[in-house]
């Protein structure tokens, strides 16, 4: 099954370099590029992709706008990837929250970057976890107290549900999680996808920034 993807960037190199890079990959194809976050949200309703490579910083309308706007879309299928020069950006956090389902440095290599389509159409893991755990981690010690909301969604969740989105939350693949609880990996999925419609999230991306939000798991 082809990843299709969209290349939202404001620089042309940078949108030309990874779409070269990209369709040389035999399971994802380059549908169409935008140079600023309007036309990356235009351009999304008109082609569909799977993934949408983000640039944060764009004219017009910025990728976390962008990345709100795009997500909203009612039982839309489109994953985000954020694109930055950083992997510290004070706007990735925020972009998490408008709806990424991770970021990528712009200096990633081939095949770092296939790898990263990969996953975040696959919805399987984390991306990058040691960055994007660091961030989230980093940006969840400012902000405020968890919302009565967001404990109400945690408090649905049954034991063993609460346990896997803690381990959602570190990074841990669905293969990992089912080690670390002595559970079948199926029975891991399972849990996964309940744990989103609980929670009315997008993705695990979604669900750890939600873990972090209601202090389920808290900065070490």
């Amino acid at each position: 099954m082809t990843i299709r993807v969209l290349i939202a960037d404001d620089q042309m190199m940078v949108r030309q370099g990874f779409t070269v890079l990209l369709n040389a990959e035999p399971d994802i194809e380059v549908v169409g590029q935008a140079v600023n976050g309007l036309e990356a949200v235009a351009r999304t309703a008109e082609l569909g992709p799977d993934v949408v490579l983000m640039d944060i910083r764009m004219p017009e309308l910025g990728g976390i706008e962008a990345t709100r706007r795009i997500t909203e879309v009612p039982g839309s299928p489109v994953k985000v990837l954020v694109l930055t020069t950083f992997d510290l950006d004070e706007y990735v956090y925020e972009a998490l929250r408008a709806g990424a389902s991770g970021f990528l440095l712009k200096d990633a290599s081939a095949d770092e970057l296939a790898h990263a389509v990969r996953v975040v159409a696959a919805g399987e893991a984390l991306l990058a976890p040691n960055i994007t755990k660091r961030l989230i981690v980093e940006f969840s010690r400012i902000s405020q107290a968890p919302r009565a909301p967001l404990k109400e969604r945690v408090g649905a969740l049954t034991e063993r549900e609460t346990e896997v989105l803690a381990l959602i939350a570190q990074g841990l693949s669905n293969a990992e999680i089912a080690g670390a609880l002595v559970l079948a990996e199926q029975t891991v999925k399972t849990h996964v996808s309940r744990i989103l419609v609980k929670l009315g999230v997008r993705d695990r991306t979604q669900a750890a920034v939600y873990a972090y939000e209601s202090r389920l798991v808290t900065p070490s």
